[in-house]
């Protein structure tokens, strides 16, 4: 009993530390847990997940511009079709010129809302339904970039935009292959679909040490190529260019004021009423010369065009003339003579040679 009595506790002490000792984690690399296996896909989210759906309702309206307007009245009812399968409800308010989404008490999935969302923000934005509708799938994204207010100058804003896309948009289908994403550039603003992944990549140099698996977990800033910043401001010059004089000690002559050019030209000695009525004489001189000038405008398309000069024909060389006389006389023979048939000189031997037959046989 003593015994038993003894090794009571230390046994019980043993035990505690065995509880209280936790595996310890095998020896992995840092990079292998922040990655993604390859061909791993999220298990999609069905209604045994969220059985009861959601509490309230959430809707969402985005504005489109007029020139979408045809082409949303087309591809509506393959977007109502497309989001009637997640159980969502979509109108088109062409009035308004506004799409609107929103849940229904079938919806089980919180998140496809905000997918419907992105959908008809796409549409807005000059994508097609093939391309937009790709933003209900579990692993595709979707960002629209406003580049409208990263340049004040609209003529500069214009060139970055063009080589964006490039020459016949050779540069944009470049990023679409480095980045596997569909890019649309639109306006002001530049739409992105495509993988989680795809949408921060945009540098080939970065997909070639991704797949090197020790600089995964390193710094790429001494592969990546550094630019200097200049601002280089160019002066841009003056339409108006104003030439400067010679120095001159003396200054410049006063000016003439109203009242000395009024003396000189003998206005200042005229009564007020002649004042006026040459003012009006000289208006209406004004008037009677741009009326002559807009009625000779509107003239112009009166008056004919000037006609080239008729070249008159070549006489034909002596070499080369025709006998028409000949040719007549070939005609009247040939309206005479028909195909197949018998000249006059041979139906009347034809008919001398019957009556001799005939004689004989009599």
């Amino acid at each position: 009993m003593a015994s038993s009595s003894l090794n009571g506790p230390a046994a019980a002490d043993r035990r505690s530390e065995f509880r209280n000792k936790k595996p310890k984690p095998e020896n992995r690399d840092e990079s292998e847990l922040l990655t993604v296996p390859d061909g791993w896909k999220e298990p999609a989210f069905s209604k045994e997940d969220n059985p009861r759906g959601l509490l309230e309702e959430s809707s969402f309206a985005t504005l489109f511009p007029k020139y979408r307007e045809a082409y949303l009245k087309e591809c509506w009812p393959l977007v109502q079709k497309a989001l009637n399968e997640h159980h969502i409800n979509a109108t088109l308010d062409l009035i308004e010129g506004s799409m609107t989404v929103c849940t229904t008490k079938k919806t089980f999935d919180p998140y496809i809302i905000i997918r419907a969302r992105d959908l008809i923000k796409l549409l807005a934005r000059s994508v097609s339904f093939e391309q937009a509708v790709r933003i209900l799938q579990d692993d595709v994204a979707c960002d629209i970039i406003k580049i409208g207010s990263l340049v004040r100058n609209k003529e500069r804003f214009v060139k970055r935009r063009q080589r964006l896309i490039g020459p016949k948009g050779s540069t944009l289908k470049a990023l679409e292959l480095l980045t596997n994403c569909y890019i649309m550039v639109q306006g002001n603003t530049v739409s992105v679909i495509g993988p989680f992944s795809g949408l921060k990549e945009t540098l080939m140099i970065k997909r070639e040490l991704a797949k090197d698996s020790e600089l995964r977990s390193q710094s790429w800033e001494r592969f990546l190529p550094q630019f200097k910043h200049k601002n280089v401001n160019k002066r841009k010059e003056p339409k108006k260019k104003t030439v400067k004089k010679e120095y001159t000690p003396f200054p410049p002559p006063q000016p003439e004021s109203q009242i000395d050019k009024e003396l000189a030209s003998g206005e200042y000695f005229l009564k007020a009423s002649q004042k006026k009525r040459q003012k009006m004489e000289a208006i209406k001189a004004k008037q009677a010369e741009a009326l002559s000038k807009r009625q000779e405008e509107r003239n112009k398309a009166f008056i004919p065009p000037k006609e080239k000069p008729v070249v008159k024909p070549k006489e034909a060389s002596t070499e080369n003339k025709i006998d028409v006389a000949a040719i007549k006389e070939k005609v009247k023979k040939a309206k005479n003579k028909k195909l197949g048939a018998l000249s006059a000189e041979e139906v009347k031997l034809k008919m001398k040679a019957d009556e001799k037959k005939k004689k004989k046989k009599k």
